[in-house]
């Protein structure tokens, strides 16, 4: 982890729902009952606070969940066996230093530990998100799909990258 910042478990609720009601649209509105519901099913529940207090979360379940998202159904529908990553969120001030990488590179480690072979995402066409876009493609994330949803007012890409053992 980089200096001045610690991973540890996700359990700052209020810190988490405001940080991501700040990026609710490149995300999606979560309530506490709904965050409560992620983190008691997740693969990995991780934050990574500094100085500020939070600075980064992610939110990752496995294939076996009970949620309801259209896009994890998605690739529920096509795939025996995945992680998917449901929200990663940075702060703006904290952007640029690696943090949701970091993440990244944990869940990648705890997904190979556990057998897995991909990790699935899903980034925002409509409307753009192109710093996420370019941060997916970095890591290696390759299209395999796309939808509209939420009745066509969004359209995301779905993304794999294959688990390296």
């Amino acid at each position: 982890m980089l200096p001045g910042f610690s991973l540890h478990p996700l359990d700052d609720l209020d810190a988490v729902l405001a940080l991501n009601a700040a990026n609710a649209a490149e995300t999606s509105h979560l309530d506490e009952p709904a965050l409560r519901a992620l983190i008691d099913q997740s693969f990995l529940a991780a934050a990574v606070t500094g100085p500020g207090g939070l600075a980064a979360f992610l939110i990752a379940l496995d294939q076996d969940a009970s949620y309801a998202s259209p896009n994890f159904r998605w690739f529920q529908g096509r795939y025996p066996g995945f992680v998917y990553v449901d929200r990663i969120v940075t702060a703006p001030a904290a952007r640029g230093r690696g943090l949701a990488r970091a993440l990244y590179e944990t869940l990648f480690a705890r997904a190979a530990s556990a057998g897995h072979e991909r990790i699935a995402c899903e980034v925002n066409r409509v409307p753009p998100n192109p710093g996420s876009d370019a941060f997916h493609a970095a890591l290696g994330f390759r299209e395999v799909g796309t939808a509209a949803i939420h009745q066509g007012t969004k359209t995301v890409r779905y993304l794999l990258r294959g688990v390296a053992r």
